[in-house]
């Protein structure tokens, strides 16, 4: 389903459909701070009306399945719960940014086809090991909106956890795209120029 969103909202928005990816690519000055927030905005409130609709057609399910809304699982502590977001997301982002990086070489120009269909192979990866753990958020508008529709306070309990945690790993992943790969890149490419 994400390949799917991705692919139909990269000529919208270039696929912004989690606020911990808007983040990261704001830190790394893809995205201005206004087109940002606006993103963060929209992000959430469909989330909520998704949440909405899912609640309105589907009550038997929701109500069995606790609204869809992230919790901290028993048996884990809120510092696992933590990591477990901030890796799964770094994950995510680090691959939105490998994936869609425009410098990449012209051998590789088939790659930002192929784009949307890794972003969802990494949510699909980072959801198996984590929905055990937290039911897997590592996007914040998907949460908070479960969290607005399902009005419990369980789903409001560890909250901070699904906006923390995903925006640390954003930042992780935007620094160590930006700053570690392309600078050592950089580095490799000039010292291999200088010997040639």
């Amino acid at each position: 389903m994400i390949f799917v969103l991705v692919y139909c909202t990269t000529g919208i928005s270039g696929g912004h459909i989690n606020p911990a990816v808007t983040f990261g690519l704001f830190l790394a000055r893809k995205v201005t701070l206004p087109r940002a927030f606006m993103y963060i905005v929209a992000q959430c409130l469909g989330a909520v009306c998704g949440c909405g609709l899912v609640k309105a057609f589907q009550k038997t399910y929701y109500h069995a399945y606790g609204g869809g809304a992230n919790e901290l699982a028993e048996g884990y502590s809120k510092g696992t719960g933590l990591g477990a977001e901030i890796i799964g997301t770094f994950v995510l982002v680090y691959t939105v940014f490998s994936a869609t990086d425009p410098k990449r070489n012209a051998r590789d120009s088939h790659v930002p086809v192929l784009a949307p269909l890794s972003i969802g192979f990494a949510v699909f990866m980072v959801h198996l090991a984590t929905i055990p753990i937290t039911g897997t958020g590592i996007n914040p508008a998907r949460s908070f909106g479960a969290a607005v529709m399902y009005r419990k306070d369980k789903a409001w309990d560890d909250q901070w956890l699904f906006w923390v945690g995903p925006m640390i790993g954003a930042a992780i992943a935007a620094y160590y795209h930006q700053y570690v790969l392309r600078t050592g890149a950089v580095k490799a490419l000039g010292s291999f120029r200088s010997n040639a």
